[in-house]
């Protein structure tokens, strides 16, 4: 997997211009990063990565369709114990996580 959306994400500037542009790339890069083989989700609330990425799917197609999910909705996905960061945790990639959700923070404020 060449995680091309994470890493263009950590890379680059948030577009303060476009918040909603910038939160779908953000969720498209936690799909990628949930989407890694082998990850492990014993100690998040998703059962899967099935189940993960139905989550972030959903989220994702609310964003392209106009709408605006609820920040609680996203908050919780990417704030410290919580399942994203589990899941990081657990299958060796904390630090990258740590830089999507630093992303997710900036833009975060600029929507909510």
């Amino acid at each position: 997997m060449k995680l091309d959306r994470t890493k263009a994400l950590i890379h680059s500037q948030i577009n303060r211009d476009d918040p909603i542009e910038s939160l779908i790339h953000v969720l498209e890069a936690a799909i990628e990063l949930i989407s890694l083989p082998d990850n492990d989700f014993c100690w998040s609330s998703w059962e899967n990565e099935a189940h993960a990425t139905s989550e972030l799917v959903g989220l994702l197609s609310t964003l392209k369709s106009g709408g605006l999910p609820e920040k609680m909705s996203l908050a919780v996905l990417f704030a410290a114990t919580g399942p994203l960061q589990e899941v990081s945790l657990s299958s060796g990639w904390a630090d990258v996580f740590l830089k999507v959700a630093d992303k997710y923070d900036e833009v975060e404020a600029l929507l909510w």
